[in-house]
């Protein structure tokens, strides 16, 4: 699977970033559209601005799914996650062996490939904030180094992932306890993908502001309980100081959930608050979660009323 073709599921701000920072490493990539089908593959140029105002520029092929029988590669999913049902429906028989690689937020976001069985699925935590500022031009800034992890099969190729993956811009690394890293980035998620939409404010706002500080921390404190009853170790400080650092490495970015809403999108808040909420009536500790709800119905509702 050496120098195999790099297959991006999903152009958005993360999946447009990731096929330059790869075409400037001499990577085969291909962006796929994940919603639409049967046009024509054509060239486009992007442009990606660091935070040193350094500018990046690469040609990348894009394409959809109509226009392969097969994708022999890695593929990547940088798609919004409620659009897995259908791609993993798309994608039966197109496969093979080829590695899924799941560079998306939440919880439970991979269980339509496992249901449609596909052999060898792992998840990416995703360390990175990409800002779309004109229709080929973003911005993008490292928060940390992105971590993948088996979900299921061998994980024989999860080495090879890393090393195929892996820029110095965009840079990723392999751990053994994924569960842990991705219920601890979900847990920051609802509070990211809720508070800043609603204060329609940027990432950093939780750094600057001791309220909203106090308020994640509010959140967290609830997420953590109904992780700890599904056998995830972790504390409230580290899920908090997490969601800090991200707060001062993103400042001035704008969460993802934010963008959608302005640009009236549909949102992933249904795989962030309410797969915690979901999670909490199964253990019967829906009491427990209740800032939580309430800030992913209202985060819900400003969607839909945009739209």
């Amino acid at each position: 699977m050496n120098n195999s073709t790099i297959y991006i599921i999903g152009t958005g701000a993360i999946g447009k970033a990731l096929a330059v920072f790869l075409k400037l490493a001499d990577k085969r990539v291909v962006l796929l559209r994940g919603s639409v089908d049967n046009h024509p593959s054509s060239i486009e140029k992007f442009q990606v601005e660091l935070g040193d105002k350094a500018v990046l520029e690469a040609s990348i092929e894009v394409s959809t799914l109509s226009q392969y029988k097969k994708l022999n590669g890695i593929i990547v999913f940088t798609n919004k996650s409620f659009g897995n049902e259908n791609l993993s429906q798309a994608l039966k028989g197109k496969t093979d062996k080829s590695p899924i690689v799941l560079l998306q937020n939440g919880l439970g976001v991979e269980q339509s490939f496992i249901d449609n069985n596909f052999p060898e699925i792992y998840r990416c935590v995703l360390f990175a904030t990409s800002q779309t500022t004109s229709q080929n031009t973003l911005r993008f800034k490292p928060v940390s180094i992105s971590q993948v992890g088996t979900i299921q099969g061998t994980g024989n190729d999860l080495n090879n992932i890393i090393e195929q993956l892996n820029t110095p811009n965009f840079p990723f690394k392999a751990v053994d306890d994924i569960q842990t890293v991705i219920w601890k980035k979900a847990i920051a998620n609802s509070v990211f993908n809720s508070v800043c939409p609603l204060l329609e404010i940027d990432n950093g706002i939780f750094h600057r502001n001791e309220t909203a500080l106090t308020i994640a921390r509010r959140v967290v404190t609830e997420c953590v309980e109904i992780a700890t009853a599904m056998g995830i170790a972790l504390r409230v400080d580290e899920v908090v100081d997490s969601l800090v650092m991200i707060s001062k490495a993103s400042d001035g970015q704008l969460i993802s959930t934010l963008q959608d809403i302005k640009s009236k999108r549909e949102t992933e808040i249904e795989t962030l608050n309410f797969s915690i909420v979901n999670m909490a009536k199964k253990l019967n500790k829906e009491a427990a979660v209740t800032e939580t709800k309430l800030l992913g119905e209202l985060t819900r509702l400003k969607s839909q009323l945009n739209r």
